[in-house]
């Protein structure tokens, strides 16, 4: 009996399907160079949450226009901002936004010292809260 050529009996990576991905709730907008997007809550349970969208606003977050990203332009309300469900679509300076990250991380950093440092305070040289873990890295001789 002869034998089939192997590739006869492989298949064809081209004719796999892709899964299928559902689509996200909101839609991606297309990047723009030194920005960066976010969807901002304007309504919190069909209430207006006007404290939010101002705090956002002082923040640097400011509403994209539906023209300024075309695909999205069926989801633009009546002054032509994007809003989907109580979300707006806003868009910041990302050099602005480096250092509103970079000053929160600070601000969490702090409160970690703060608590370990205040949990530490409780300990006692008898029974230590906690126990410094070393580590020591050795290489066999190579005598096995």
């Amino acid at each position: 009996m002869a034998r089939s050529e192997r590739e006869m009996n492989t298949r064809d990576k081209q004719m796999r399907d892709d899964a299928y991905i559902p689509p996200g709730v909101l839609p991606e907008p297309i990047p723009e160079p030194g920005w960066v997007f976010r969807w901002i809550a304007t309504h919190i349970m069909s209430k207006p949450d006007n404290s939010n969208v101002s705090k956002k606003m002082r923040e640097g977050w400011e509403p994209v226009k539906a023209v300024d990203q075309p695909q999205m332009e069926v989801l633009g309300d009546a002054s032509g901002n994007i809003e989907i469900g109580g979300l707006m679509l806003c868009k910041a300076p990302e050099e602005k936004m480096l250092k509103r990250n970079k000053y929160y991380e600070k601000q969490a950093e702090n409160q970690i010292v703060s608590v370990d440092n205040s949990f530490m305070r409780e300990s006692d040289p008898r029974m230590p809260l906690f126990k410094d873990r070393k580590t020591k890295v050795t290489f066999g001789t190579g005598d096995n």
